[in-house]
């Protein structure tokens, strides 16, 4: 398996790149203060804006690689994968990353706003643009949310005033998704983003476990058009086959899991496989290597 940090709370990575923790379940790096740094493929079980002005090149975010555009923010939530294994290069970035703890936000209503948020989604292919003054506005928060954090020991008063920053930042992000998303082509691109939906909803609500794998016939008619159809829009929006985007979307949940302990066996069952050696075919098929060799045992 590649070398990945796993991000359990805040303070993992801000130990990577040498930045001071500051509270238990947040953390505010300025990256021109701690550069250079090395870079780091990290799963993640926190929530995660990274807003800067020069991102490394040849990002991974889920099944997808990139170039991040500069001046913009990448958002990740718990569950996901992202970044760039370190290759042993020092890299001078300029910018600063927010990384919350989703234990900061249990019982709180930030909590269920989070689902409306749909710029922490792997669908979300475009980095969130930033105004110049938006940049500014952005950054004078988080620069005040650190002022905090330094300032004053953890109490319910403190997380109440974090909260409140961070409630503001994520609000800043949503009108920027929201502005970029008006000016997207609603064809090919919106069916694209229901058929993401659906493969995510398929799998959070267990019908893996009654169904089994999803296939192209059951998401064509889940969505009202033919299978023929359905393709060619795929087609159109990714450049590659529904079929295809089931399996890297199958897998990626596969990887998650056996990131996260499960064995093969048990994987294969969890994603609605009948037999664990349909799942390694599969696997291999779709990364080149075996689930054996991708956890490098």
């Amino acid at each position: 398996m590649k070398n990945i940090l796993r991000v359990s709370d805040p303070n993992v990575y801000a130990r990577f790149v040498d930045a001071r923790e500051l509270h238990p379940l947040v953390s505010v790096i300025h990256y021109d203060e701690v550069s250079p740094i090395h870079t780091s493929l990290n799963q993640y079980g926190v929530y995660g804006l990274f807003i800067q002005k020069n991102f490394p090149r040849n990002l991974t975010y889920g099944m997808k690689m990139f170039d991040a555009a500069d001046g913009s923010i990448i958002a990740v939530e718990p569950g996901q994968i992202g970044g760039k294994e370190d290759d042993g290069e020092e890299l001078h970035i300029s910018g600063w990353a927010l990384l919350f703890s989703p234990e900061l936000i249990r019982g709180n209503d930030l909590e269920a706003r989070m689902k409306e948020y749909h710029f922490f989604s792997y669908f979300a292919i475009e980095t969130l643009k930033m105004a110049p003054a938006e940049w500014g506005r952005i950054i004078q928060l988080l620069t005040q949310l650190r002022h905090e954090l330094q300032e004053n020991e953890d109490s319910p008063a403190l997380r109440a005033v974090c909260l409140g920053y961070i409630r503001l930042i994520l609000e800043y992000c949503q009108r920027i998704y929201l502005r970029q998303l008006s000016r997207e082509d609603r064809g090919s691109s919106d069916l694209l983003k229901r058929f993401h939906n659906l493969l995510r909803e398929y799998y959070l609500d267990g019908r893996q476990m009654d169904l089994g794998v999803p296939s192209v016939q059951y998401c064509a008619e889940q969505l009202a058009y033919s299978p023929r159809y359905l393709g060619d829009v795929i087609h159109k929006a990714s450049g590659g086959t529904a079929i295809g985007y089931i399996h890297s979307f199958v897998i990626e949940q596969g990887k998650n899991l056996l990131m996260n302990g499960h064995n093969v066996n048990e994987t294969a069952h969890m994603l609605g496989f009948e037999f664990p050696h349909h799942f390694t075919r599969l696997f291999k098929k779709v990364t080149g290597i075996t689930p054996t060799d991708f956890l490098g045992k």
